[in-house]
């Protein structure tokens, strides 16, 4: 009740002060505080004033904030520990993709430009140093022959 009151009050003085912002030939100006100044007797009259203070004095409510409070501590705290230990999602899914890239296409040579981060041992020691010194400057097909055999093609 008291908090239907307080919003009318408001609502009034808004309307109020449209009026005197209307009045020295501010009409934009007045249009806007007259619209800020019917949303509190909006919400009285859709009742939603009436809900707010409903859950504010509820003490169950404060026990549902209280558990969704908790939960989102356990969520926070296990993502800290996960993170500590190491084993973040993105290192599990770059093992899994580097797993997966071996089992493709084990003997694919590197590219031309040298060795990437992903490349091992045996990529480096399929091409001699002779034939990568021998390269003609034109020969720019290597790269897509690498890729071609990567793919099986």
């Amino acid at each position: 009740m008291l908090a239907e009151t307080i919003c009318s009050a408001v609502s009034a003085a808004g309307l109020g002060i449209a009026a005197v912002t209307a009045y020295r030939k501010r009409f934009l100006t007045a249009t806007r505080i007259a619209a800020y100044s019917l949303v509190p007797i909006g919400l009285v009259l859709t009742g939603v004033v009436e809900w707010v203070a409903g859950i504010a004095f509820k003490p169950s409510v404060w026990l549902g904030f209280g558990v969704l409070g908790l939960s989102w501590l356990l969520f926070m705290t296990t993502r800290a520990i996960e993170r500590r230990s190491g084993t973040t999602r993105a290192e599990r899914k770059a093992a899994r993709a580097a797993g997966r890239n071996e089992a493709v296409a084990p003997g694919a040579s590197a590219p031309s430009l040298g060795a990437g981060a992903g490349a091992g041992p045996a990529a480096t020691a399929a091409k001699p140093k002779k034939k990568q010194e021998a390269a003609a400057p034109g020969d720019d097909f290597s790269d897509i022959e690498a890729i071609l055999k990567k793919h099986g093609i």
